[in-house]
């Protein structure tokens, strides 16, 4: 009676460990090997050369909108109608995007993805120039390893990410502990994976 019951509880437990692995394993897939890719292409980015490519454009308020411009604000988003001036002669978008005023300017920030961007606005001359740093799909994806300049969503993204890979790994430890008994190499294959990053990093990293 009492083997029954151990059984069933084994089976119950197995079924659910397995459901949420594989549920698990799924979720995570893709941006697994995203992550698994760009962290081999970070760790060796001096060796991946790349050649950014920037454009420039230049264009000129109209008096009636650089008058718009009004007096100097420690960091607020320029009127929108400067902003739609802005993006139809230039196409950068500036619209709601705090910047940076001084007596003689007002400088916006526009950092992205695998590259950036700035847009300068002289106050006195009208004269608007902006310019934008593309380096690439590479560096793209590698920033988004990072979460760098990917906003609120993509950041939100990678815990929801991080959370099914710690079920993933957590639900595969359990299984390997239901299954060591008919597989003597579990445990030092284990602990092979926890001894050998803390010898290394204790060893060369300095």
């Amino acid at each position: 009676m009492r083997d029954s019951v151990d059984r069933q509880r084994r089976a119950f437990w197995l079924k659910h460990l397995h459901r949420w692995h594989w549920i698990s394993s799924a979720v995570s897939l893709a941006v697994l090997l995203l992550f698994a890719v760009t962290g081999f292409t970070l760790n060796h980015a001096a060796q991946i050369e790349a050649t950014p490519k920037v454009e420039r454009h230049v264009t000129t308020l109209p008096d009636a909108l650089r008058a718009g411009l009004g007096a100097g604000r420690a960091s607020a988003p320029v009127p929108a109608t400067v902003a739609d001036y802005v993006a139809s002669h230039t196409g950068a978008h500036i619209e709601g995007r705090p910047g940076e005023w001084s007596d003689d300017e007002v400088y916006l920030s526009l950092p992205r993805p695998g590259g950036d961007g700035w847009v300068s606005i002289d106050r006195e001359t009208g004269e608007v120039q902006y310019e934008t740093t593309d380096r690439g799909w590479l560096a793209y994806l590698n920033d988004l390893h990072k979460g760098r300049n990917t906003g609120p969503v993509w950041r939100w993204f990678i815990d929801v990410f991080a959370l099914a890979c710690l079920v993933f790994a957590v639900t595969g430890l359990i299984l390997l502990k239901m299954h060591a008994a008919q597989r003597g190499m579990t445990w030092p294959m284990v602990a092979l994976g926890f001894v050998l990053p803390v010898i290394l990093a204790l060893i060369f990293i300095h």
